[in-house]
């Protein structure tokens, strides 16, 4: 044998193994270390929005500062997921007050628009690329309230890294190229799109530099002249202009009547660990419902390539959303029975409704009834001790793909998710939000925030919130391969729009899970499908250690971002 040969066999025999199993954690899926650092730490889904928020904590920002910082250079950077024109929501643990705040930061629908004026989809929806599911944008004032209550640096320095992207570009990265492309193809035709993000009659390729100069005059006008610019002047004028041209019922009135409101975060234990999430019109309530189910049962016995494990997670998750679909929609129009659903006795009363031989096939939920998305989250946490979850999106994608060419950005769909049976708790009505799925999430011990987590994705989000606390709690994973280990997404009727399906629904599995527990789940009557990249969402986590207050951050492949600190 050569020696070139002998060399390349042996190069060989030691590099594969070490994508995974041989890491230091033993683990047998690819994964990575966790970062760390002493003074900040940011995780977004692009690393130049990262770098972003490091700049504004090192200027002496806090971690609200860093997180609006970032949400605005990603407003520029992952147009496919997040803006202006969406909606926004934010767990902050205030170390000096010792309190956890949330905020929702979700618009409502506009005065003039009633269910009898929208034509619906075959089966009963609202179009979700329309002007029917518009809401009034979010985003914007979020921002303000979380600055004025907790930022340092002025907004003008917060919005200034923002601006410089948009004005002079940045480089696309593969999974936004990704998402971009397959924007194009849906929403090349819509009033406005091209103009703003096909400069080149196209979607930009991967490492293609884009810029969005409109974006940055929107951006330099908010950070000279503040929210009311947005709601009360200039750019709701533009806003209200274009609804006008294209057919949509958006007002002034909309506009100056939007407010943000402080919320208290839902709450629950898991094995004496704590997570808070946020209340309706957020979906929050469904991840803390999965977990007190799980809670019931020893899933570190059973371990993660049983099938009494995956099964469990599953008919968990569908008890949980039967609830969703029945009791989440706008509080100021109904009110959940929310102490009841976060009970434990509730959850043990569930629990014993599960099958462990059988998929359900349709539930009902537990309570009596009340009458897909792209997105962007992120975590901070500063040196002096705050932790901030922070999610925001335009709900699918580009939102409804109807985008205002004068500001650089394009509207939401969010009230794609009004029911229209005037019946159903989430129907569609003059002023109310929709139902929303977007959650941000802390975890922490002792009654104390130790860490600021999500997960992206539409409906995947409370599915992958429990999946991460699980691995945290029941399997000891780190902050990196808790978001890195394989994951299950199931798809199932319990709708809030009120459309529903008569199966158990489909459930996606990724590579990793035994081919031996895929065939048992079959067998119990689960409708198995491959599922691959960001169909399970993205997740982005930030951590301080509660005795040494060191931080650190984790950020998973299926996203572009990463997490960094100093």
């Amino acid at each position: 044998m050569g020696n070139n040969l002998r060399a390349l066999l042996l190069t060989t025999v030691v590099a594969v193994p070490a994508l995974a199993a041989d890491r230091p954690e033993g683990r047998a899926f690819a994964t990575r270390s966790v970062t760390w650092a002493r003074n900040g730490m940011v995780a977004a889904a692009h690393p130049l929005a990262v770098q972003v928020g490091i700049e504004i904590l090192r200027a002496g920002g806090t971690a609200v500062d860093a997180a609006v910082a970032v949400n605005a250079a990603l407003a520029v950077m992952e147009p496919v997921a997040c803006g202006l024109g969406g909606d926004l929501f934010a767990l902050v643990w205030d170390p000096a007050n010792a309190t956890v705040v949330g905020i929702n930061g979700s618009g409502r629908a506009p005065l003039a628009l009633t269910a009898d004026k929208v034509p619906p989809l075959a089966d009963g929806t609202i179009p979700e690329h329309s002007p029917y599911a518009w809401t009034v944008p979010g985003c914007a004032d979020a921002w303000f309230e979380l600055h004025q209550r907790f930022g340092r640096l002025p907004m003008p320095a917060v919005l200034a890294p923002a601006i410089a992207y948009a004005r002079t570009g940045v480089p696309v990265p593969q999974v936004i190229a990704g998402s971009w492309a397959r924007g194009a193809r849906l929403f090349a035709d819509k009033p406005g799109f091209a103009e703003v993000f096909l400069p080149a009659g196209r979607a930009p390729a991967e490492g293609e530099v884009f810029a969005n100069p409109a974006l940055a005059a929107t951006l330099e006008a908010l950070a000279s002249g503040g929210r009311d610019v947005f709601y009360r002047g200039a750019i709701a004028r533009r806003i209200v202009e274009y609804s006008d041209r294209v057919g949509g019922f958006f007002t002034m009135e909309d506009f100056a009547a939007h407010r943000s409101d402080w919320v208290q975060p839902l709450h629950t234990t898991y094995r004496g660990r704590d997570v808070w999430e946020l209340p309706p019109n957020t979906q929050g309530l469904a991840a803390l419902e999965m977990l007190n189910i799980l809670e019931r049962f020893d899933l570190r016995s059973l371990g993660r390539d049983s099938t009494d494990f995956w099964h469990l997670l599953v008919e968990a998750k569908k008890l949980a959303f039967a609830d969703r679909a029945a009791a989440i929609a706008d509080p100021a129009f109904v009110k959940p029975p929310l102490a009841t659903l976060t009970d434990k006795g509730y959850a043990a009363r569930l629990a014993a409704r599960i099958d462990m031989q059988r998929a359900a096939a349709k539930l009902e939920p537990g309570i009596p009834t009340l009458a897909k998305g792209d997105t962007t989250f992120l975590a901070v946490a500063d040196g002096r001790g705050m932790l901030v979850a922070l999610i925001q999106s335009n709900y699918t994608g580009f939102g409804s793909g109807y985008v205002i060419p004068e500001l650089g950005f394009g509207l939401q769909n969010r009230g794609a998710l009004f029911a229209l049976a005037a019946d159903h708790p989430n129907a569609l009505a003059p002023g109310k939000r929709p139902f929303h799925t977007i959650i941000p999430a802390l975890f922490g011990e002792n009654g104390v925030p130790t860490t600021a987590f999500g997960v992206m994705g539409g409906d995947m989000q409370p599915q992958g919130h429990a999946q991460i606390v699980v691995n945290w709690v029941d399997f000891d994973m780190n902050l990196q391969e808790a978001g890195d280990a394989p994951r299950f997404y199931h798809t199932g009727d319990a709708q809030p729009t009120g459309a529903t399906g008569g199966d158990s629904g489909v459930l996606y599995l990724e590579e990793g899970i035994p081919s031996e527990v895929r065939r048992e789940l079959v067998r119990r009557g689960h409708t198995l499908r491959q599922g691959t990249g960001t169909l399970f969402g993205g997740y982005q986590a930030v951590r301080r250690d509660p005795v040494t207050g060191v931080l650190s951050g984790a950020s998973e492949s299926r996203k572009d971002g990463c997490a960094a600190g100093y």
